[in-house]
């Protein structure tokens, strides 16, 4: 290996905040290869060069090639690499940047002839964003737990460090609660198209959470209300209004197929906006109690998402007063309340509610107001603009998955051509707690279709989420983020993802 290698010729995604190429021939990893340090790191390492090489160094006690340590003081999450010819060295502010340097290791691995060689480089790094999170919508299409830990594993790579999980929708309901048995029973038999449904128990949503947290991610339970709640309507139809259906419904009925929605029956089309709680009834509330104060004692993450958009079949007047006693219910549970961008229209919103921004890179139809109202109120924002990161949009024209609702296909290059302090006038990145890439899953029915739609287009939003800002960096261009991306194919391919392997990139083969 020598110092020809550049930034762009590096397979890394996201890109460092500094790294420098030292030259030299660079450290040559074999079975021989010493790795010390703290047990979770060590153990992480040694999956990642396995992955990647189909090489296991081996543990040693003391000094080693591979030395992994903490060093607190630094930022939360950031790392410093220093790979010359004799040793690798990663040293972490924390467990965090010490587990997201054995991922930037993991990407550095280069074949070259007979060996595995990691180039020379110094690398100091730390994220942008404090959140950057994934989405995988269950409700739509329910995945199962082996399914969700490959996300998991897939989204770790990248830095991300939220799985946002949407369980509930007028679909199905997918999460076991004892307080409401009903709800498992009866709303979680089905899916998107008449596919199957299923729900998680308790042990597998313990499991979900246990493995997150073993690649530094927390877990970001949804609970979609007061619309997206037909599902609610099959185990408990005393707290269902009778469906709104406007002429909206009738054309997505129509574009989409299935039949209109019926209180009483499982619904498994692609209609959205139809259904609403009761949000007069004081039992709506004992309900919104029982949900989220089951859910806040089996998710040790910080916040609990109440959903709160597209709630076209409830009266603005009531969605406020809905959002505001719901958000203060998880607020009095010690969690951090998060609803979508349409929460920020009630004035009683509880004040440390998270907002989520799904509108457009270009907002339209006063969503950046409800936005910043979240901000007004002293809170931060969740950045996901529809036409950037919603994975389940189409890439192109011709696949076979995804919807075109947000602004048509989201070409890969698209999907990179933001800045997420320029979505909302007045917004900075103080304002910004992170962004995430949501899934819907609409047409998603399996792991590979999963992993057609992701990737590589969840490369992007993991580069918007921990790099510094556009303009900011000199590799913070489409053209070096193409190059980049081309490079982790064969890391992709050896993980097992299914990716897309789009035209707009030119991959690179081993």
């Amino acid at each position: 290996m020598s110092a020809s290698i550049t930034p762009e010729t590096l397979a890394l995604v996201p890109v460092p905040a500094a790294l420098e190429v030292t030259g030299g021939t660079g450290f040559a990893v074999t079975s021989a290869t010493t790795v010390s340090g703290p047990t979770d790191a060590t153990t992480a390492a040694l999956s990642a060069i396995a992955t990647r090489t189909g090489v296991t160094p081996v543990v040693a006690d003391g000094d080693a090639a591979l030395t992994l340590a903490i060093t607190p003081g630094g930022a939360p999450e950031s790392y410093r690499l220093e790979a010359a010819s004799d040793s690798i060295r990663i040293v972490a502010a924390d467990a965090a940047g010490l587990f997201y340097g054995v991922q930037t290791l993991a990407q550095l691995l280069t074949r070259t002839g007979d060996g595995w060689h990691v180039p020379a480089v110094i690398i100091d790094d730390a994220p942008r964003f404090a959140y950057r999170g994934v989405m995988l919508d269950v409700a739509r299409h329910f995945h199962p737990v082996a399914t969700v830990k490959a996300y998991i594993d897939r989204a770790a790579s990248l830095k991300f460090n939220a799985l946002h999980l949407h369980l509930t929708d007028d679909q199905g309901w997918r999460i076991e609660l004892h307080s409401r048995p009903e709800l498992t029973a009866r709303a979680s038999g089905t899916s998107v198209g008449g596919d199957p449904g299923g729900f998680y128990t308790k042990a597998d949503y313990r499991e979900i959470v246990e493995y997150a947290a073993s690649r530094h991610m927390i877990v970001v339970p949804e609970i979609d209300m007061p619309g997206h709640t037909h599902a609610v309507g099959l185990a408990y139809p005393e707290l269902i209004e009778e469906p709104v259906l406007s002429d909206h419904i009738h054309e997505v009925v129509k574009t989409y197929g299935g039949e209109l929605p019926r209180n009483g029956t499982p619904y498994d089309g692609m209609a959205v906006g139809f259904s609403s709680l009761k949000i007069h009834s004081e039992a709506t509330y004992d309900f919104v109690a029982d949900v989220f104060g089951e859910l806040a004692g089996e998710t040790p993450g910080p916040y609990l998402h109440l959903g709160g958009d597209e709630a076209l079949g409830t009266d603005p007047a009531d969605f406020a007063a809905f959002v505001s006693r719901a958000s203060a219910i998880i607020a009095d549970l010690g969690k951090t309340p998060v609803a979508w961008h349409e929460a920020g229209a009630a004035a009683g919103l509880h004040d440390e509610t998270i907002g989520q921004y799904w509108g457009f890179v270009t907002p339209t139809d006063g969503m950046d107001d409800k936005a910043r109202a979240f901000v007004r109120a002293g809170a931060q924002l969740i950045l996901s603009p529809a036409d950037a990161i919603y994975l389940d949009m189409k890439p192109d024209a011709d696949s076979p998955l995804g919807l075109v609702w947000a602004n048509g296909p989201t070409s890969v290059e698209r999907s990179y051509a933001w800045e997420p302090s320029d979505v909302i006038g007045g917004i900075t990145d103080a304002d910004i707690l992170g962004i995430e890439a949501p899934l819907w899953t609409e047409t998603v029915a399996t792991a590979r279709d999963i992993d057609q739609l992701a990737f590589p287009r969840i490369a992007s939003a993991a580069e918007a989420g921990w790099s510094p800002a556009t303009g900011a960096h000199p590799e913070r261009t489409w053209e070096s983020f193409r190059a980049r991306v081309a490079g982790l194919g064969p890391l992709w391919a050896r993980m097992g993802v299914q990716f897309d392997a789009s035209s707009e990139i030119d991959w690179v083969t081993e």
